[in-house]
């Protein structure tokens, strides 16, 4: 027994081994770059394809190929990925779909790649680099560890990758030349890949698709090592391995024997499943809002095309109609991505174990073989099977609540995985299983007629899930999550949603898979094809119908037509460019034939340019030019006027300064200036002079969404020294033209409930945001928090809005207890915010931005989007315009309107005037103070004390995580002047 013990213990160490060295490749990489290598094993397998190419089939001698292989080729291979993929992702910013969509990309090239060069057999030639002893393995990986952690620790390059990997761009100022440490961190990891893949490649099969699965499957222990700790990586990787030979020891009787043989061969699966649903996820830093550009339409006559093109195979015949067969079958498939992925925003890689479940469902309900179940006809057991498989969703929609990016990713891949392994290899749910087509359909051209309207009702259903309310729900939350939480979209259902509809689509395109190869083939559902799908969807355009349907085509007909592993090879040649062309080769087409139109644009004669003048005079064009890049719905007058006696009266300078006492805030364009919704170039025509022309800045304009006030007429509210709003009686305005006030939503009623905070608690590790605060946000006032840079006032501000939950103390508005509360559930209940870097959706127009907000909020009224557009001046042609690209002070005015349209009781605003310019802030300034004399309650956090003056009511002043000072406005301020004053003079 002991022997036993012994032998399978070493044969354990083995297999541990070649984990530990993928755990250590892929740490090294990601804390050098950030990126999740999914292309390791496929690394892993070129390698081992070219050492049995060097060794076997040209004969050089074993070590001489060893080493081009590990110390020429494979590093090669590495920076060549980082300058040429990865680099120019990072250069764009990073965004993490992206950087996944180009690493499974890589991924799908190099397995395309190799399928092509040497075929799609599996070879048992492979070169033995190791002996079999286990020791010389578990000797390369202890000194590959303890070197790798000894230079991270104790060398100057260890310290560099610390630093890029804490803060690349604070490191890059600090001198340290991040690309250096990314090309060596990408080597680094592709010498681990090819090592790992020369040690594996003598005892398991050596083919392009199974041995790069084999080693993604051990990503777990990485996942483990929180992606940092090489030493717990290593531990973890033996031990599984131990544990999995050890396994094979028992042998149990009835039922229990498959599952413990099942574990027991795939306990590394076992090991994935846990670290990626159950461990602390990781890829936090990853968890962005996506970058989203705006929707491109699709041209008029797309759709004739793909009918005509999908109706052609009605005319083939023998092989060419059979293989036409799977095309609709697998669009029905890929249109689960577009929902999940293209719509909703989440990473889904294990569509293809949910499509796979479909055909399985199927085929044992048609044979009678499912437990409880009749024998049903075909069609009968396909609409059953999707009914079955469309709560399974909840396997990857479930963790999806929780989690983005990274770890979203490697949930839905682990689950994938998981069904591969579990389900479809398993011989007692798969063996012998026949698989039929319907009655009347048995032919290939009459069930290509059912499957053309299968998909037809498949594509209605996508349309309807991306069109309407629930269409832009899903896109709010695909552009920005928080903020389509804010808007009131219940994101948690709305992801739930999103994957059992994806789940059912799937299901459906397996069944229809299934049938049209007349069998079950576990291959087809294999998870390197879902990654595949989920690839080809992407770069053809993960938002469109048409693109998933080309894909389908795309796949089925390149491998059709041609030697197996051109359709993943041009794929993964797609999905690597994704960094040079973000929003796909269509969109790359369509840039570059509008640049060929304009440079071939045509010149008008004399007599042209004399009827243009004539029909389109030029003094029109100007005097009616329409309000875009920002420009606000008021006169230049009003804007000294706005800003108080003693406030600024210069014209649209950019907003940065700070008053006494308080460190400069970085404006809003500077924040925000990472993405499209976040720059702003303001261009001449943001200048005074060029205002004066503009139909929103022209008095008595019909586009002006502001009203005159009457001679004679009642000043507006002003604030006391209580810090209620009274007016002065008998206090009347000129009526100029010049003289205006801004109308006001009816959002609030005098007796709305107070939003307040006592004795709130909250923690950053060690460090105290929040030390026992007590707040009122009172209906009918502008209640202002200041303080310096990291005195607790963001921590505030998520506690109240539902982002932040307290470690102690509560929220309350009105008599209702709502700490515990989502960000959701409060802007249905009457709390709407705002976002100190900007929360818009780029892919919604400005309307659409708007009416998720007036769908989502606490009072659905039909006429609340138009007034929310008229009252900030984005009514007209504006609205129409994609948001995407718009500059910052109009997409402030978007943001604020979205809040507004779902009619608000309580009102919370995060630096509003971060970005604009004083003309801007004066106009949000008039609206915030109308609000307030409506009985809405606002909550203003702000740097620049010069609006808090001249807007608020209540001022509390913050330190430390608490509030050190509170009272009315000018008190307050005044207080704090002399305040820094004195400090300045001692």
């Amino acid at each position: 027994m002991s022997s036993l013990t012994y032998d399978l213990t070493l044969a354990g160490l083995s297999v541990g081994s070649a984990a530990a060295l993928t755990g250590i490749g892929l740490i090294v990489t990601y804390r050098a770059t950030g990126v999740l290598n999914f292309a390791h094993g496929a690394i892993a397998m070129v390698c081992a394809y070219v050492l049995r190419q060097c060794v076997v089939e040209w004969g050089w001698p074993l070590w001489p190929a060893a080493t081009v292989t590990l110390v020429v080729l494979a590093p090669t291979l590495g920076v060549v990925l980082e300058r040429f993929v990865f680099r120019p992702l990072a250069i764009l910013g990073g965004d993490p779909a992206q950087t996944l969509v180009a690493s499974i990309g890589v991924f799908v090239l190099l397995v395309g790649g190799a399928a092509l060069l040497w075929g799609q057999g599996a070879r048992d030639d492979a070169p033995e680099l190791v002996s079999a002893d286990p020791w010389g393995q578990l000797a390369v990986v202890l000194v590959l560890a303890v070197g790798v952690g000894a230079v991270i620790r104790w060398t100057r390059f260890g310290r560099e990758l610390r630093a890029v990997v804490d803060d690349r761009q604070l490191a890059v100022l600090g001198g340290i030349d991040a690309d250096r440490v990314a090309a060596a961190g990408w080597a680094f990891g592709a010498f681990t890949a090819g090592l790992t893949g020369v040690l594996l490649a003598p005892y398991v099969r050596l083919d392009p698709y199974g041995l790069p699965l084999l080693v993604m499957e051990v990503v777990a222990v990485a996942v483990a090592a929180r992606m940092r700790s090489l030493p717990v990586a290593v531990v973890v990787a033996l031990g599984i391995g131990v544990a999995q030979s050890q396994l094979t020891r028992l042998h149990p009787s009835g039922w229990s024997e498959q599952l413990l043989q099942a574990v027991g061969a795939n306990l590394f699966v076992v090991a994935l499943l846990v670290a990626s649903l159950v461990l602390p996820r990781i890829g936090t830093r990853d968890a962005l809002p996506r970058t989203a550009t705006a929707r491109v339409p699709t041209p008029p006559g797309a759709w004739i095309v793909a009918v005509v093109l999908f109706l052609l195979p009605l005319g083939f015949a023998g092989s060419d109609l059979h293989t036409s067969v799977q095309v609709p079958a697998l669009g029905v498939v890929l249109l689960s991505l577009v929902v999940v992925t293209g719509r909703g925003g989440q990473l889904s890689l294990g569509q293809a174990a949910y499509a796979g479940l479909g055909a399985l469902f199927t085929a044992l309900l048609a044979a009678g073989r499912f437990p409880g179940l009749p024998r049903l006809p075909e069609l009968a057991a396909l609409a059953l099977a999707v009914v079955l498989v469309a709560p399974l969703g909840l396997l990857t929609g479930w963790p999806a609540i929780s989690r983005q990016g990274l770890a979203l990713a490697l949930a839905t891949f682990a689950v994938g995985v998981g069904v591969s392994r579990f389900v479809f290899a398993q011989p007692y749910a798969t063996s012998g299983l026949p698989l039929d087509r319907p009655a009347g359909f048995d032919g290939d051209r009459a069930y290509y007629v059912l499957e053309l309207a299968l998909l037809a009702a498949a594509l209605l259903a996508t349309h309807a899930l991306r069109r309407g309310r629930t269409g832009r729900a899903l896109a709010a939350m695909r552009d920005h999550e928080s903020g389509a939480s804010a808007a009131g979209v219940q994101v948690p259902s709305l992801k739930l949603l999103a994957f059992v509809s994806g789940a059912a689509l799937a299901a459906l395109g397996g069944g229809m898979l299934g049938m049209g190869l007349r069998a079950f083939d576990p291959g087809a559902y294999d998870p390197v094809r879902g990654l595949l799908w989920f690839a080809a969807v992407v770069v053809l355009g993960a938002d469109s119908t048409l693109g998933a349907l080309a894909a389908a085509a795309l796949l089925v007909g390149l491998d059709a037509g041609a030697r197996g592993g051109v359709a993943a090879a041009l794929i993964g040649v797609l999905a690597v460019l994704v960094g040079r062309f973000p929003g796909g080769p269509y969109e790359a087409l369509r840039t570059a034939a509008g640049r060929l139109r304009l440079g071939r644009g045509a010149t008008l004669t004399a007599m042209g340019v004399r009827v243009r003048a004539r029909v389109r005079p030029v003094a029109g064009r100007a005097a009616y030019r329409p309000a875009l890049a920002g420009v606000t719905a008021v006169s230049r007058g009003v804007v000294s006027e706005g800003r108080g006696a003693g406030g600024p009266t210069a014209g649209p300078a950019r907003r940065s300064g700070t008053a006494t006492g308080y460190s400069a805030a970085p404006t809003g364009a500077d924040r925000a200036g990472d993405g499209p919704a976040g720059r702003q170039d303001r261009g001449p025509e943001a200048a005074p002079a060029d205002r004066a022309d503009d139909p929103a800045t022209l008095p008595n304009s019909p586009r002006t969404p502001s009203l005159s006030v009457p001679e004679g007429a009642e000043a507006p509210p002003t604030a006391t020294a209580d810090g209620s709003r009274t007016s002065t009686p008998g206090t009347s305005i000129p009526a100029t033209p010049n003289t205006r006030i801004a109308p006001t939503l009816p959002t609030a009623s005098t007796t709305a409930p107070t939003l307040s905070a006592r004795a709130l608690h909250a923690r950053y590790g060690g460090f105290t945001a929040l030390d026992g605060v007590d707040l009122d946000v009172r209906p009918g006032q502008v209640t202002a928090v200041v303080g310096p840079n990291g005195a607790g006032k963001s921590t505030l501000f998520h506690c109240l809005a539902g982002t932040l939950r307290p470690a102690r103390g509560e929220v309350r508005f009105g008599g209702r207890d709502i700490t515990r509360l989502a960000a959701h559930a409060r802007t249905r209940l009457g709390i709407a915010r705002t976002f100190q870097q900007l929360a818009v959706f780029p892919s919604l127009t400005v309307a659409e931005n708007v009416r998720v907000g007036a769908e989502q909020g606490r009072v659905v009224d039909p006429d609340a989007v138009e007034r929310a557009l008229r009252l900030f001046g984005l009514d007209g042609p504006v609205g129409a315009l994609p948001a995407a690209g718009l500059p910052t002070g109009t997409l402030r005015r978007v943001e604020l309107a979205r809040a507004l349209a779902g009619s608000p009781r309580v009102l919370l605003l995060d630096e509003p005037a971060a970005g604009l310019d004083d003309a801007e802030v004066a106009a949000m300034a008039r609206v915030l103070k109308a609000l307030a004399a409506d009985g809405t309650a606002l909550l203003v956090v702000e740097h620049d004390l010069d609006l808090v003056a001249d807007l608020a009511d209540v001022v509390h002043v913050m330190t430390a995580g608490r509030i050190v000072a509170s009272g009315p406005a000018t008190y307050v301020l005044e207080t704090l002047g002399t305040l820094g004053t004195r400090e300045a003079g001692a």
